[in-house]
């Protein structure tokens, strides 16, 4: 008999795949996309933190139990990966780390606490002393838009505003368009991490009311060390196809800056600014009749 599969951690996975016009399936046991002509490629689903599913592509129940049990999160996106639709979970979150972030985001001297290490964690300083999380949020904001004029004049691209019409994206100039191109792919190996680490998506401090509020929190941390400056660098070529140059470049990227092993300890710094534990369980509490089995996994990953 052969033994369970046993999910890789982030850390030691590349970043993501793109995949269109195929259908993606399990044959032989292995992850594959076929193609129109019947040609078959295989994927190596265990050792990719996230799939973006671009439009054209079909996939089996058989290809989603397989990623799900190897801890690969898929995502559905728009063409050139730049609208997200949908993600299949690859993990689940844990209770514990799920109550502790909870308890962390609903006390708002804890939620202040960790929103003023995220500051302190993408400036490079201690937060302005006596500010609430929205003027923080206001300050950040004003050093966001300073920071894109800089990278603007540093690679000599016209930078009007972050701005675009999601309804009409040809529409959009090039640097948006490279922007949004390089916050999707980063928004991709954020989630599967978060997940992967047993973290709710939604639940976040200094973003919230989305799905993936927590992973926009933890984004930002490297956003303008990693994507921003990839995107301007190849607005500044004005390239004919602007999307697919930014994702290949954010694959090369991801992988020599080694970022997928980077995210997970730093939510783990992130949250002990609240300088609270993970809550234990109720003594009166029920303990599952059939123990998790040790995993190589990141904590999220499901067991089987």
């Amino acid at each position: 008999m052969l033994p369970s599969i046993k999910p890789l951690p982030m850390k030691d996975r590349i970043s993501m795949v793109f995949i269109q016009y195929g259908q993606i399936d399990v044959q032989d046991g292995a992850f594959v996309v076929i193609d129109q002509n019947g040609v078959r490629m295989h994927i190596p689903v265990g050792s990719v933190a996230c799939i973006m599913l671009e439009p054209g592509t079909r996939v089996s129940h058989a290809a989603v139990h397989l990623a799900s049990t190897v801890g690969t999160l898929l995502v559905w996106v728009g063409e050139s990966g730049v609208r997200l639709y949908a993600s299949g979970q690859p993990g689940g979150a844990r209770a514990d780390r799920l109550l502790y972030q909870a308890k962390l985001a609903l006390d708002d001297d804890l939620r202040l606490k960790v929103v003023r290490k995220m500051y302190e964690f993408r400036f490079g300083e201690p937060a302005p002393q006596r500010r609430s999380v929205e003027q923080l949020r206001g300050i950040e904001g004003v050093r966001v838009r300073e920071t894109y004029k800089m990278l603007a004049q540093q690679y000599k691209v016209n930078w009007r505003a972050r701005n675009y019409d999601r309804s009409q994206w040809d529409a959009a100039d090039i640097p948006n368009r490279c922007l949004s191109a390089a916050t999707s792919c980063l928004y991709g190996i954020t989630e599967a991490a978060v997940l992967a680490a047993g973290y709710a998506p939604a639940v976040g401090f200094i973003h919230t009311g989305k799905p993936l509020s927590f992973v926009y929190d933890i984004a930002d941390l490297f956003k303008f060390e990693t994507v921003v400056p990839l995107a301007f660098r190849i607005a500044a070529k004005s390239p004919q196809q602007p999307e697919r140059e930014v994702r290949l470049s954010c694959r090369d990227l991801f992988r020599s800056s080694k970022l997928l092993g980077r995210i997970i300890p730093t939510i783990e710094e992130i949250l002990a600014a609240g300088e609270i534990k993970p809550p234990e369980a109720p003594p009166e509490s029920v303990l599952p009749a059939i123990p998790n089995a040790e995993t190589i996994g990141d904590a999220g990953h499901r067991t089987q």
